[in-house]
């Protein structure tokens, strides 16, 4: 019998995309589903899926939660606890795992164990694990959403780098210029910059990596390519 992994080579499959806000994200699949073979098919959904905006203020991080930022489906910018997102992420799974070959996270957060009968790929790991593979004992920039998680991005980075220099843009709703944190990095040092978050887009990759100097990491085309990889 085969695995939902061992499809044959004119098999349809289809990959599961959960976000943690509301689905659909175009702004994130338009550019990953153009990288992804024509045989895979996408279905999306939402961990905030149906809820009302009063329901989605109630999902704030409280003291001592890691801080995440999504996106709602009119596009606005909100920011969410991951011990109350991550029920819901898990129920999306459950929802969505008998039909999918295989799921994928929206999100770089870093979250608990969750339970699937299907292979689930969490870019978090891709990001870590691709950089301590390409970039052993490095200095990393990191560019990360919101400056409440800049201690937890220290952290979690100081990891696999030797050093690492953390600054916050929103990839949503900012008016600021990511000029000051391509400075910074450039003034740093850094031998590598990763934009950890599935919101950060192509074009701020390539902007990155001009202004800085440095080969840049993005999260939705790794997330991108380890499917088709999988999948292909």
């Amino acid at each position: 019998m085969m695995g939902p992994l061992a499809q044959t080579a004119t098999a349809a499959a289809t990959v599961a995309a959960i976000t943690i806000g509301q689905s659909p994200r175009p702004d994130i699949m338009d550019e990953v589903v153009p990288l992804l073979p024509s045989r895979v098919r996408v279905v999306q959904t939402g961990a905030l899926d149906g809820l009302s905006l009063a329901e989605v203020a109630a999902m704030r991080p409280e003291p001592g939660d890691h801080t995440l930022v999504t996106r709602l489906r009119s596009g606005e910018e909100v920011l969410i606890g991951m011990q109350r997102v991550a029920p819901r992420v898990q129920a999306c799974i459950d929802a969505v795992q008998d039909a999918a070959d295989l799921i994928v996270v929206l999100c770089t957060g870093t979250f608990p164990q969750l339970r699937s009968r299907r292979p689930v790929i969490y870019p978090e790991h891709l990001l870590l694990q691709v950089t301590r593979a390409v970039s052993p004992g490095a200095h990393v920039g990191v560019l990360t959403p919101a400056a409440a998680q800049i201690p937890h991005q220290e952290q979690r980075w100081g990891m696999v780098a030797s050093a690492v220099t953390v600054r916050a843009y929103a990839p949503y709703a900012t008016r600021e210029s990511v000029e000051e944190a391509c400075a910074a990095f450039a003034t740093a040092g850094v031998d590598l910059v990763v934009l950890d978050c599935l919101g950060y887009t192509v074009a701020l990759k390539d902007t990155v990596r001009r202004l800085v100097g440095r080969p840049a990491l993005l999260a939705r085309t790794l997330l991108a390519r380890a499917v088709a990889e999988l999948l292909g």
